[in-house]
């Protein structure tokens, strides 16, 4: 299934990151047809930034029916594919992007105080620092109006429990239902990387503050 929309978006986002000095990992888009859905997943490596987080992914949804309702909404997309169907997606949803950012924790800490003798996290003292970093983070992005969890995935041995994976994921929604073009639609979706590349490393210097406190308390 073909996205005009969200194709034009995918390639606007991609020439504006080849221009900054960002290491992307992974660049991709996947379609979905059984769900009529689609998607943007970037990866950025971070670790020459910071001591604790080792990659920032963002991840953009979109789907068949936001796709029509935009189309019907902006200048010249009279020939859009999904407008020309027979039985053309009726629907009153707005417009929105969703998108969802995880930061990428290394679950290898450099500190004995902070790992295990396999050199993994200790589980008790990676809830200490994940409850700070958490709540400094609600605090962080408190204007946005957003859910952020954690993502860990813990294994065990006899000598106690470790960390395999730790990730923070937090999850955005713009909206596009005051836009009336593709240009304008370009715009916005380039602030909106942004200001979430600015906020990831915001929650990235906080992350690394946090754990260079524990270590040295």
């Amino acid at each position: 299934m073909k996205y005009p929309i969200f194709n034009s978006v995918v390639n606007r986002i991609e020439s504006d990151l080849q221009r900054r000095e960002i290491s992307i990992q992974s660049f991709r888009t996947w379609d979905e047809d059984r769900i009529n859905a689609t998607g943007l997943e970037i990866k950025i490596d971070v670790s020459q930034d910071s001591d604790f987080i080792k990659a920032i992914a963002i991840n953009f949804d979109w789907d068949r029916f936001r796709e029509t309702v935009l189309a019907k909404q902006l200048k010249g997309m009279e020939e859009h594919p999904f407008l020309q169907e027979e039985n053309m997606v009726s629907t009153s949803i707005s417009p929105d992007i969703d998108i969802e950012v995880t930061w990428l924790f290394n679950e290898r800490a450099s500190n004995p105080d902070l790992s295990a003798q396999n050199g993994y996290h200790k589980v008790e003292a990676a809830s200490q620092w994940m409850e700070e970093i958490n709540h400094k983070v609600n605090d962080l992005l408190a204007d946005d109006d957003i859910i952020s969890r954690w993502h860990v995935e813990v294994d065990g041995t006899p000598s106690g429990k470790y960390l395999t994976a730790v990730n923070l994921l937090s999850y955005f929604q713009y909206t596009f239902s005051d836009l009336n073009s593709l240009n304008e639609v370009h715009k916005f979706v380039l602030r909106i990387l942004q200001e979430l590349l600015i906020k990831s490393n915001r929650v990235i210097k906080l992350a690394d503050h946090t754990l260079h406190n524990q270590v040295a308390a």
